[in-house]
């Protein structure tokens, strides 16, 4: 059985998504601020976070939380908060809801995201190499571009697989959604854009080459077949 922790200072909010998890058979954890989530993010498989919390902001919890843990985080914004749900993306959140949303919904986005972190990649499946010295390894969740480990999320580490698995592939975006984020989660276009351009910094502060990854306008993406 899973543990939710539910991060939000709101107590509808909270009462009404713990009842539906709760439904669907899931333990629930509820939090009111930064500090209740510190304490209770213990044996949570998953958090639900608003992003405006009375004692400062969810993403400054996300950023600590990606230094230590993977752990799947849906993060819940406003319609008029473009930018944070663009950070939260990029700092390693696995989905982000609108408000106002229905808490069915959610649950339905928690199945989802357990569902996608849950599933192991073959024992058997080899190392992935790539040009300029890219290195993935599934069995470990190990990623290396010349010689430097890179600090991936889960849904960047999944996301360079892909593009390892078929170098020199071009793929659309509604591929990609489907193959990292899978066909039952409601994520758009931008959502891809965000992690592409989040791998393409990574990759460059560990010293490889940005542009290894490159953008077929129109299209979509590809991971170029040599460095």
């Amino acid at each position: 059985m899973n543990a939710i922790l539910i991060v939000d200072d709101e107590p509808a909010i909270r009462e009404s998504l713990a009842f539906a998890l709760k439904r669907d058979g899931f333990t629930v954890a509820e939090a009111a601020s930064l500090r209740e989530a510190q304490q209770r993010i213990e044996g949570a498989d998953l958090v639900v976070l608003d992003l405006v919390l009375p004692d400062g902001n969810g993403l400054d919890f996300l950023r600590s939380l990606r230094a230590k843990s993977d752990v799947p985080v849906i993060v819940l914004t406003s319609r008029d908060e473009e930018t944070d749900r663009v950070v939260g993306l990029e700092m390693g959140a696995d989905d982000y809801v609108l408000k106002p949303f229905s808490p069915r919904e959610v649950a339905a986005r928690v199945r989802a995201v357990l569902r996608r972190s849950g599933s192991k990649p073959a024992q058997e499946e080899k190392p992935l190499r790539g040009p300029g010295g890219l290195l993935v390894d599934p069995r470990t969740r190990k990623a290396k571009v010349a010689q430097s480990d890179l600090a991936l999320s889960r849904t960047e580490f999944n996301l360079l697989a892909v593009f390892l698995r078929s170098p020199g592939r071009v793929f659309e975006r509604t591929q990609l959604l489907d193959a990292v984020w899978g066909s039952d989660v409601v994520v758009g276009d931008r959502t891809v854009d965000v992690h592409v351009k989040a791998l393409r910094r990574k990759l460059e502060e560990a010293g490889g080459d940005p542009k290894l990854l490159e953008t077929v306008r129109g299209v979509g993406y590809r991971l170029r077949e040599s460095g």
